[in-house]
C-alpha cells in the first residue's frame, strides 16, 4: 500500500470519526441497575468452573466486580495506548501528517471512553482490591509500560491485543439477552468506535514495522505474546473472587487455566496474529513459539487440536 493510499484511508477515519462524535454524558445518560450486569456464562472470572456454589446475591456481586475490573483495567489501557500516542505526536516531524489527526481523533475518542468507565465504576462501587497493586507489581508494571510506549510496533500490537480482545468479549455481552441495558449500550458504542481504532493500527503496522529497530521487532515477536497473555488474564484480578469468599489466587489461578478461558483467549488473539501475518512481520509457516502459543496454532498459524494444543498452552 502506498504512503499516498494510506494516507487517504487515513483521512477516511478522521471523517468518520468527526462525523460521529458520541457524548457518553450527553448521548448515553443512565446507568447500570442493581440486579446482575451479565450473565453467569458470560462470567470471564469463572468461565467453566463450579463457582463453589456460590448464591444468586453472590453471583450478582461477581457480575459487578468483574465489570468494575474490566472497566477499570480498560481507563489504564487506555491511557497507555494515549501515552504511545502522544510520545509519537511529540517525535514527528509533520504535524500536518494524517496520522496524526487521527490519533488525535483517537485519543479523544478514549477519553471519552474512559469517562464513561469512570462514571460506571463509580455507580457499581466495587470493593475488590488487585492484590498485585503493591510496591513490586506496580515496579513491573511501570518497565512494561515504558516498553511499550517507546516501542512504536510494540506499541501498535498492544494496540490490537488491546482492541480486539475486549470486542469479542463486548460483543457476546451485547448480543445476550441476560446483559444490564446499560452495559449493552456501552459495549454497542465502545465497539463501535474501537473498530476504527483497530483499521488505524492494521493500516499503519506495515510501515511502522518497516522502520521498527531491531529491539522492537525482538519485543514484538518473543515477548509481546507474554505481555497480552498477562493482560488477558487480569482483566478479571484474583481480589475479585475474594469478594464473594472464593480463594483468590487459587480460583485465578484454576480460571485460567480452563479450557472455556483458554478457547476465549485463543479466539480473541488469532486475529492480532493474522495482523501481524498480513503486515509483513512474522513470515507464513514461521509463527513464533509464544505467539503459538498464545493463539493455539502450530508453526504455519493453522489452530492446533485440543490434544496438540496442550504442548502449548
Amino acid at each position: 500500500m502506498s504512503d499516498t493510499t494510506t494516507a487517504r484511508r487515513v483521512d477516511k477515519l478522521s471523517s468518520a470519526s468527526l462525523n460521529r462524535i458520541v457524548e457518553p454524558d450527553r448521548d448515553l445518560p443512565g446507568g447500570v441497575g442493581d440486579a446482575q450486569l451479565i450473565a453467569d456464562e458470560l462470567l470471564l472470572s469463572v468461565a467453566g468452573l463450579e463457582p463453589g456454589g456460590l448464591s444468586r446475591d453472590q453471583m450478582v456481586t461477581l457480575s459487578r466486580e468483574v465489570i468494575a475490573a474490566i472497566a477499570h483495567g480498560g481507563i489504564a489501557f487506555e491511557a497507555v495506548l494515549m501515552a504511545g500516542f502522544s510520545l509519537q505526536i511529540a517525535r514527528t516531524g509533520d504535524y500536518t501528517d494524517p496520522r496524526i489527526t487521527y490519533l488525535l481523533h483517537e485519543m479523544g475518542e478514549e477519553t471519552r471512553h474512559s469517562r464513561l468507565f469512570v462514571r460506571m465504576l463509580d455507580q457499581i462501587g466495587a470493593t475488590a482490591r488487585n492484590p498485585l497493586d503493591n510496591w513490586f507489581g506496580r515496579h513491573v508494571a511501570d518497565l512494561v509500560i515504558g516498553r511499550i510506549v517507546i516501542h512504536p510496533a510494540l506499541l501498535y500490537t498492544m494496540v490490537l491485543a488491546g482492541e480486539e480482545i475486549p470486542d469479542l468479549l463486548q460483543k457476546r455481552a451485547a448480543e445476550h439477552p441476560g446483559t444490564d441495558p446499560f452495559v449493552r449500550e456501552v459495549n454497542r458504542y465502545h465497539r463501535q468506535e474501537e473498530a476504527r481504532h483497530l483499521a488505524f493500527a492494521r493500516m499503519v503496522l506495515p510501515e511502522v514495522w518497516e522502520r521498527a529497530s531491531v529491539v522492537d521487532r525482538t519485543l514484538v515477536l518473543y515477548v509481546a505474546p507474554l505481555f497480552i497473555r498477562e493482560m488477558y488474564e487480569n482483566l478479571v484480578h484474583a481480589g475479585v473472587y475474594e469478594v464473594v469468599g472464593l480463594p483468590g489466587m487459587a480460583t485465578w489461578r484454576a480460571a485460567r487455566r480452563h479450557p472455556e478461558r483458554v478457547a476465549t483467549r485463543r479466539e480473541a488473539t488469532r486475529p492480532v496474529l493474522a495482523s501481524l501475518v498480513e503486515a509483513g512481520a512474522i513470515e507464513p509457516g514461521r509463527v513464533p513459539v509464544p505467539w503459538r502459543g498464545l493463539c493455539g496454532v502450530d508453526a504455519a498459524g493453522h489452530p492446533v487440536t485440543s490434544e496438540r494444543s496442550r504442548a502449548i498452552r
